[in-house]
Parts: structure tokens; sequence; C-alpha cells
């Protein structure tokens, strides 16, 4: 065994792989065990395939040693409009890693957030290991990462008891008790829309059922919470009439199973509203993400994002506004605006008067998925108020309420 870069020896799991289509080139000394093994590093480098182990956005944290900031050097987009939006009534959604970044927003800034829907993805903290606390720069990443992919995504440490809601909502007590996320008296009010496709094996539907868990511990009532688990979908975000077969796990990570995901959770969080349109008549607009990045030199995120503006958004009326993180290797460098356009928002937005806005994480070298930070690849504060992630998303949404000009 080599040395690692920051402990003379480690373990990693080696799973098998194979289960999802992935070749591991194996540097284990026991090849495709679902077991502990040895494993053979280089500084800084895992026993996975660097490919394999993008696919699951567990290299990310590499971006603090090797690139610092992900994002492209291109021009200069348009700047995010200021459109008096009553941001007091915001929602957030994601899949996959962006499912963790909305529990993650939704937590670190509850007097926002009024709701969250969480599509294939577990609690809140879930990745974060005992010992990462006691590491400093990218160790602490590299602590997390084997755990989010046995524990948080796969249900492999079932067995040690990973994930334990319990603990997890006992640590977010902490840092609310703390004053790095907002109060959890706030998210007691809350309503919460929970996700898993039955033919998901990427994120699996028990580790979505812990997430169900968690909220109910966290102590907001189960007629506010909602679990849909009935569908054979896979690893992607489901629509009534768009993409791929329902039970397809692939580019671009969205479904058809006929039921119309976006709706049900803009519903579940706000109540009744309008139908939806046939065709968005407002306009995506591609925004300048740079502005809110600025003083951040490890943030993995693009320099460019979208959002969605209504008509009437863009001429008078006070929106909301529902933020939208994709998952990884759904951000437009992966799959172009599949998602932003496809998923739906945009139809009930028009009619009932929804600013979008969909943040998009950085593909780069070494984390080629765009995933977003739900193991702590940009720092130690990727659960808080002070993550980069969170803290630009937020500025973002503290603009869109700003007076109009």
């Amino acid at each position: 065994m080599a040395v690692c870069g920051f402990a003379r020896y480690c373990h990693l799991s080696c799973l098998d792989y194979d289960r999802f289509g992935l070749r591991v080139q194996s540097i284990c000394v026991e090849q495709r065990r679902p077991a502990l093994t040895h494993c053979k590093l280089g500084p800084m480098v895992s026993t996975l395939d660097i490919r394999t182990a993008a696919k699951y956005g567990v290299f990310g944290f590499l971006a603090i040693v090797v690139a610092g900031n992900a994002a492209r050097a291109d021009e200069a987009a348009a700047p995010l409009p200021s459109l008096a939006a009553n941001t007091t009534e915001t929602s957030v959604s994601g899949i996959s890693s962006g499912a963790y970044m909305a529990g993650q927003f939704q937590i670190a800034h509850s007097k926002t957030v009024v709701g969250a829907a969480i599509i294939a993805g577990g609690p809140y903290g879930c990745a974060e290991s005992a010992f990462s606390d006691m590491m400093l720069g990218p160790g602490a990443a590299f602590l997390n990462l084997s755990k989010a992919i046995n524990g948080c995504m796969l249900n492999a440490l079932a067995i040690w008891g990973v994930p334990d809601v319990e603990a997890l909502a006992e640590k977010t007590r902490k840092l609310a008790a703390s004053g790095r996320i907002d109060p959890i008296e706030n998210l007691l009010d809350d309503r919460v829309y929970l996700f898993s496709g039955s033919n998901d094996r990427t994120v699996v539907p028990a580790i979505v059922a812990a997430a169900y868990e968690f909220y109910k511990r966290l102590g907001i009532p189960e007629n506010q919470l909602t679990y849909v688990s009935n569908l054979p979908a896979g690893h992607a975000f489901v629509t009534a009439d768009l993409g791929l077969a329902c039970e397809s796990t692939g580019n671009p990570y969205v479904v058809d199973c006929d039921y119309d995901q976006a709706g049900n959770v803009l519903k579940h969080v706000y109540g009744d509203l309008a139908p939806r349109v046939a065709t968005p008549s407002g306009t995506f607009i591609e925004f300048d993400q740079r502005p809110f990045l600025a003083g951040k030199s490890n943030h993995g995120m693009e320099n460019r994002g979208v959002a969605y503006i209504p008509k009437s958004c863009a001429a008078s009326t006070t929106c909301r506004v529902h933020i939208a993180f994709h998952g990884c290797a759904q951000n437009r460098e992966n799959t172009g605006e599949q998602f932003i356009r496809d998923s739906g928002y945009a139809n009930w937005a028009d009619s009932n008067a929804f600013v979008v806005l969909f943040p998009q994480a950085a593909s780069s070298p070494v984390n080629p998925q765009g995933c977003w930070d739900w193991w702590g690849y940009t720092g130690h504060d990727y659960l808080t108020r002070d993550a980069p992630q969170i803290d630009a998303v937020y500025k973002m949404l503290e603009h869109l309420g700003q007076p109009r000009p």
C-alpha cells in the first residue's frame, strides 16, 4: 500500500459498480468485493476509476487542491434582473445532488423557504463523517466521499446504522443553536415533497425514506409531508409526456411517467394553483452568476445560470420564486437545457406568477458531472449559510427581490 496524502493507510469500499453499468479500472487489492479492502493511493487519488468516481461526483473535492475555481472563463452574460419578487414565499426543489442541495438550502434559510422537494435524495448532512471536523483542507471531503456513496446513495451501510436520522436531526439542532443555520422553528410550517422511483438504483428508495423520517424527527407534522414512491421511475426528474422511458436512468435524467412532477411539487407546497399553460410565453434568461460569487475562491459553480421569467413578472406582478437545482450530469454543460425546459416548471410559472431560478454547478476536469456540494468539497461550511454555493444562490434570490430599476 502506498501512502495517502494525509494518512499512512486508508480503507475504501470497493463495491461492485458494474451493477450500474460502469467499468472499474480497479486499483484495489481485492477487486469487486462488497467489503472494506486495502487500497493503493497516490497523493489524493482514490481507489475508484476517475470515471466511476465522477459518475457519483466524488472527485469534486479535488477542486480544492487542483482547480480552486471550476467555472469556465467565458464572456459575461446578461445580469440577473431585479424584479421586486416576493422572496418570503420561496420554495426549492432538486434531484440527486440537487435534492441534497435543496434540503441544505431549505434548512440553512428556513426563515425564507416555505417548502422543498427532495427528489432522489437523502437526509440533510447524511454524508458528513464523524471525524471530518478533525481534518484540515480536502481531507474532510475525502472522509465524507465514501460515506456519501455507500451510506447515502446505495444504502450499503445500513447494517452500521447509516443514515442515522436521529443523530442527523440532533446535529441539525446543534447547528441551529450555534447560529450557523436558521432556527429549527422556522421549518415546522414547511411543506415537503419527497420522491423515489422504484427503479432508481443510484439513490435507492431507502435513502429517500430516511429523508422523510428525518423531517419527522425535526418536528414537521406528517400532514405537511408527502412521499411518492409508487412510480416505476429510474434516477430522473419525472414528467407527464417528455423525456426517456419511465424506468430509464440516463442523460438528460428526465423521464416520461405520465406524471407531472413539477405540478405536484408546487401544488404540495403552495396549495391550489391555476392550471399550467401548454406553452410558456415568458423568457428563459441566461444570466451572469459571477457577481454572486465574488470573494469565493472555491465555489464549484458555473459562470452562467438560467432564470425563467413570465411576462407578468417582468412587467409589474409581484411574483414568488422557485429554485430548481439540477442533478449530477444534468447541468447545461452535460445535458443542455432539457431539464430547464422540459421539467414543466415554466408551464406552471406562467399561470401562477413564479420566477424559476435554475442555478448551475460547474463541470470541470475534477467534477465533470457538475454535482452540487453535499459532501464538503467546497469546505467545512457546506451545510450552513456560509457555504459558498448556498450563499451565492441566496444572493441571487435577494437580487430578484430588489426593487425594479
